[in-house]
């Protein structure tokens, strides 16, 4: 998971091998200890179940006014720039290679991603 921040082109990152609520609900923590707790957080996100679900409901009852959510349309997950920028790092990093293991995919989106930043 990923998210742009479009003021200053950072890209906040988790690789894990799953995205369920958990693991979306950790993407979250990880932006609440970069931002002041001041900071509005609006994300621009698709309609995956685990964006929606009631245990993700629970968790944003506890930093009310803290993040806001902006869905893109269902099928519209073109008009995500994550979404851009995953495809363009598909192509730039990982076309035609072959891994070894998982934790070399692994290591290697998270070097693209260090890269980036």
């Amino acid at each position: 998971m990923a998210g742009i921040d479009l003021m200053n082109g950072a890209v906040h990152d988790i690789v894990r091998q799953r995205h369920r609520t958990a693991e979306f609900v950790e993407f979250l923590e990880l932006l609440n200890r970069t931002y002041t707790q001041d900071t509005k957080i609006r994300i621009v996100l698709d309609n995956h179940s685990a964006h929606v679900s009631k245990q993700l409901q629970e968790y944003l009852l506890g930093s009310p006014n803290r993040l806001e959510f902006v869905f893109t349309p269902k099928r519209g997950s073109w008009l995500n720039l994550i979404e851009v920028f995953f495809a363009k790092m598909a192509n730039a990093m990982l076309k035609g290679i072959r891994v070894n293991s998982k934790q070399e995919l692994i290591d290697r989106v998270e070097q693209y991603l260090a890269e980036v930043n």
